[in-house]
């Protein structure tokens, strides 16, 4: 059976809707769509380390060889995932590297009432005590592994956090990026997004 509809006319210049009246529509409202459905907004990634376009500071870039930055994960926020969400995994993919690209992170397993990740959150072991798992990245090392390209153009990181159907992806610690990618599609129902840039 439907559930009956409250309909209050605001067009007739009669019209006088009583505090009680409203707090009526506002309790049916409540009550047909749930307590988040006027607060609801599409699936969005924030960032205190990054914004959408800007550029990776040193304390994001890679720590070894001509790459001097601090290799420090991003802090990283994210609300409104799909109903249905049972994990969230987050990837961070440089689609401008010779070849098929670079992986730099990948981790799957953040439990669903986790909507932030710490700045740092891979090598101080906030992740591990989530039980997430890290992928190995393509600096063939497991956990984040910040922007270190070739001298030149700048090249794009694209940061994404997924929002997954199941709790367990059946990935360990330490396989590689391509495979968690892989697993990651198989379970996602929504994502959201954001790309930076940086080049030296």
């Amino acid at each position: 059976m439907r559930p009956r509809c409250l309909v209050v006319s605001l067009t007739s210049p009669r019209s006088r809707i009583s505090p009680f009246a409203i707090a009526t529509l506002s309790l049916a409202l409540t009550v047909i769509h749930g307590p988040r459905a006027l607060a609801e907004g599409p699936f969005a990634l924030t960032s205190t380390s990054f914004h959408d376009g800007g550029n990776v500071d040193a304390a994001q870039v890679f720590d070894q060889d001509d790459c001097k930055g601090s290799n420090r994960s991003p802090e990283l926020s994210w609300h409104d995932a799909p109903a249905g969400t049972r994990s969230f995994a987050v990837t961070v993919f440089d689609p401008d590297a010779p070849g098929p690209g670079w992986w730099h992170w990948a981790v799957a397993q953040i439990p669903a009432n986790v909507t932030r990740l710490p700045e740092n959150a891979s090598a101080s072991g906030y992740l591990k005590k989530l039980g997430a798992v890290e992928a190995r990245n393509d600096f063939d090392i497991d956990g984040y592994g910040g922007p270190c390209p070739p001298a030149g153009k700048p090249h794009r990181y694209v940061i994404t956090v997924y929002a997954l159907n199941t709790t367990d992806l059946r990935l360990a610690q330490g396989r590689p990026a391509l495979m968690f990618d892989h697993e990651i599609g198989t379970a996602t129902l929504g994502t959201a997004r954001m790309v930076v840039n940086y080049g030296r």
